[in-house]
């Protein structure tokens, strides 16, 4: 189980360098998606919003699962974490999206934060191992490799379009909103 101090969440720098400002607004938005996340319920974690099927338990498993294959399977070549290579993806794209309706709270916490665990740890191999300019062990269809830098931007990316999604979503919950509870 996470606690804060399993964790560095981190601002990025006032006035830093390339890798820190990366991994300082990787770390805030992980930060906001824990506070919405955090401290409900099933009920909680099943909730919708209008039409959209979305969950915030949904959203906790679909970022764990981005997590491991960016920073372990992209980056690293390294075989899919055991959560996810017995999914049939062809079959079922969204499977993270719905199955995590059978999931308790504690059980997508953890998965997401075990998967956020891992990939400090392949970020911080990767960047002993050549920096941002360090290239990932798979390339895209067009033949070109992206480097970590690549990789750190794609998933601040990620993380900043389901922070908005996680927003409305807990407000619509128990009324929690803006960026940080402190």
């Amino acid at each position: 189980m996470h606690s804060d101090s399993d964790a560095i969440l981190r601002e990025p720098p006032v006035a830093g360098g390339e890798l820190d400002t990366l991994l300082g607004a990787l770390e805030r938005q992980r930060r906001y998606v824990a506070w919405k996340c955090g401290n409900l319920d099933r009920a909680g974690l099943r909730a919708t919003l209008g039409p959209s099927t979305m969950t915030l338990g949904g959203l906790l498993k679909h970022l764990a699962a981005v997590e491991d294959d960016m920073f372990s399977v992209k980056l690293h070549g390294r075989a899919p974490h055991p959560t996810w290579n017995t999914v049939d993806w062809d079959a079922d794209r969204y499977w993270e999206w719905h199955s995590a309706a059978e999931d308790d709270p504690e059980q997508l916490m953890s998965l997401w934060w075990e998967a956020v665990a891992r990939s400090r740890t392949r970020v911080a191999e990767a960047v002993a191992d050549g920096g941002l300019d360090r290239l990932a062990s798979y390339t895209w269809p067009d033949g070109r490799t992206p480097s970590l830098r690549r990789l750190l931007m794609d998933m601040i990316e990620e993380y900043a379009r389901h922070v908005g999604h996680a927003d409305l979503i807990r407000e619509s919950v128990d009324g929690v909103v803006g960026e940080d509870p402190e």
